[in-house]
């Protein structure tokens, strides 16, 4: 196991970063996973317009979750939403940042 590795397997099992969630692929059965959430919003320009939008970010580690596809349903707290967009894999290919919005 590399350094890097090392130190993402502490973040994910740090209870004040990460949290349990519920993966469940399109088909497939759940699976308990670890997240690290973000919700930050973001502003993105339109031509002259700059639009405003609440964004829900998550990261899962690639050794829990090798493929996430878009229509992939995630449950965090008991709130249930679906990956947006194409997953992206970190430079050491060992985190998905995945996009969310409410199921």
């Amino acid at each position: 196991m590399s350094v890097f590795a090392a130190a993402i397997d502490n973040l994910f099992a740090d209870p004040n970063i990460a949290r349990d969630a519920t993966w469940i692929a399109d088909g497939g059965a759940p699976k308990l996973v670890r997240v690290v959430t973000r919700r930050a919003d973001e502003v993105t320009g339109f031509g002259d317009t700059r639009i405003w939008s609440e964004t829900t970010r998550i990261d899962l580690r690639v050794a829990e979750v090798t493929n996430p596809r878009p229509g992939d349903r995630v449950e965090i707290s008991g709130e249930a939403f679906l990956i947006q967009g194409e997953p992206v894999r970190d430079r050491e290919r060992l985190i998905w940042t995945v996009n969310l919005r409410p199921a």
